[in-house]
C-alpha cells in the first residue's frame, strides 16, 4: 500500500492573517513539502497541472525534475497530466526524460482537468474532452511502446516514421493511472488498458466512489487483466489534524469557510460527513480511512491533499509530521495485514521491469549519424 500527498498548487490568502503568498513563495513551499514528505516516510508526492491563476503548477516536469534531484526514495507523480490539451508527443518525451532523471521513481495520472477555459487556450474544444482523452492516450502508449510510429487521427498532425526520444528507461514506460471523479468512460479506459484507476473523491460521498471503483473493477476483469479484486485502485482524501478534535476544528474552520473550492457552501460538519475530509485527531483520521477498504476493496494508493486553502507552510509541515509519524504507520499495517496474497501492490519501475523480463537498453540509434556518418557499431 502506498501513502502520499498531492498538491493542486493554489495561491490562496491565509484568512487568519490576510496575507497571500507570492508565486515564488508557493513554488518554493511545494519543494519543501515534497522533501518533508520523503523525510517522514511517505511513498508518493504528486503535483497537479493548471494553467490559470490562482494556481502555479503549469510545468509539472520542471517541478518534479527539481524534486527528483533533491530526493532519493519517494515516488514522483502527477495528480493530473492533461491528456486532453497536451500534445501526446510532448508528454511521451517530457516524462520519459523525467523517468530517466528520477531513476524510475515516476508514474503519471492522466486526467481532463477541471478548468473549462483551458481547452480553447490550447486550441481544443471541451465538448470533445472524452474523445481527446481516448485518442491522445492511445497515441501516447504507442509512442512509448513502439520505436517507430505512423499515426493519423482526428486531433493532431499525422506522424510518419516518428521516434519519440528518449525511449523509456530500461525499455519500460512509466505506469499510468487514469484519474476521474465522475466519468465512467475514463474508468472504462483504465480497465481496457489494464492501467490504474484513481478516484479523486475529495468532493464526493463514498457511495459515488464505490460505484465508480466497482465499474472499473468489473471492466478490468472483463478485459482479462485479472480478477476484479486485482485491479489497481487509488483514492484521494483530505485531512487536517491536531492532537485533539476540538483544536483541529477550531484551527481549520476559517480556512474551510474561506477556501475558494468549498468555502461559503455547506458547513464544515456537513462537508466532513459527506466527503472524505476529516478534521480531527490522528486517531480519528485512522478510524475514518481504515474504513475505505470496506467500501472499495483492497486498494493500492491513498493520497492526501494537505497544503490547500491558504494554510501556511509551517502548518503543512506539522501536518506531514503527524501523517508520517502517527497515521500512516498504523494504516499501512492495517491494510497490509488484511490484503490477500493474490492482490498486487501498486506497480513500481522495478516491478514493471521484472514483469517485462528484465531491463533493456531501449536507445534507438539512427542508421548513420547525420553529422559524422558514424554507424551505431562504430560509436559503441
Amino acid at each position: 500500500m502506498q501513502f502520499g500527498i498531492f498538491t493542486v498548487g493554489d495561491v490562496t490568502m491565509d484568512p487568519t492573517t490576510g496575507r497571500t503568498p507570492t508565486e515564488n513563495e508557493r513554488i518554493k513551499a511545494t519543494i519543501q513539502i515534497a522533501l518533508k514528505a520523503e523525510e517522514v516516510g511517505l511513498d508518493v508526492f504528486a503535483t497537479g497541472e493548471h494553467h490559470n491563476p490562482p494556481f502555479v503548477p503549469s510545468s509539472p516536469t520542471t517541478t518534479l525534475g527539481y524534486i527528483a534531484a533533491k530526493t532519493s526514495t519517494i515516488m514522483l507523480s502527477t495528480a493530473t497530466t492533461l491528456i486532453t490539451t497536451n500534445d501526446p508527443v510532448k508528454i511521451a518525451e517530457d516524462y520519459a526524460t523525467l523517468q530517466h532523471l528520477a531513476d524510475g521513481r515516476l508514474d503519471l495520472m492522466m486526467g481532463r482537468g477541471n478548468t473549462g477555459p483551458v481547452y480553447p487556450w490550447f486550441g481544443r474544444d471541451i465538448r470533445q474532452g472524452i474523445e481527446l482523452a481516448v485518442e491522445n492516450y492511445a497515441l501516447l502508449r504507442r509512442l512509448w511502446t513502439e520505436d517507430v510510429v505512423d499515426w493519423e487521427g482526428q486531433f493532431r498532425t499525422p506522424l510518419q516514421s516518428f521516434t519519440a526520444t528518449p525511449r523509456p528507461l530500461d525499455g519500460v514506460a512509466p505506469f499510468v493511472w487514469h484519474g476521474s471523479i465522475r466519468s465512467p468512460q475514463i474508468a472504462e479506459q483504465a480497465a481496457y488498458y489494464g492501467d490504474g484507476f484513481f478516484h479523486n473523491n475529495i468532493f464526493w460521498p463514498i457511495e459515488h466512489t464505490r460505484q465508480m471503483v466497482s465499474l472499473y473493477r468489473q471492466r478490468f476483469e472483463h478485459y482479462g487483466h485479472g480478477t476484479a479484486d486485482q485491479a489497481i485502485v487509488g483514492l484521494g482524501g483530505q485531512v487536517f489534524m491536531r492532537k485533539s478534535s476540538q483544536e483541529a476544528k477550531r484551527e481549520f474552520r476559517p480556512y474551510f469557510d474561506n477556501a475558494p473550492v468549498y468555502g461559503h457552501g455547506p458547513s464544515m460538519e456537513d462537508f466532513t460527513a459527506q466527503t472524505p475530509l476529516t478534521v480531527g485527531s490522528p486517531q480519528e483520521v485512522i478510524d475514518r480511512y481504515a474504513t475505505m477498504r470496506d467500501e472499495v476493496g483492497d486498494y493500492q494508493r491513498q493520497l492526501f491533499l494537505m497544503d490547500h486553502a491558504g494554510l501556511p507552510l509551517k502548518t503543512v509541515l506539522e501536518q506531514l509530521d503527524l501523517l508520517g509519524e502517527e497515521v500512516v504507520p498504523v494504516l499501512r499495517k492495517e491494510f497490509d495485514s488484511k490484503r490477500p496474497a493474490h492482490v498486487p501492490d501498486a506497480p513500481t519501475h522495478a516491478s514493471l521491469v521484472a514483469k517485462a523480463g528484465g531491463a533493456q537498453d531501449s536507445t534507438v540509434y539512427a542508421p548513420a549519424d547525420d553529422v559524422t556518418g558514424a554507424s551505431p557499431v562504430a560509436r559503441s
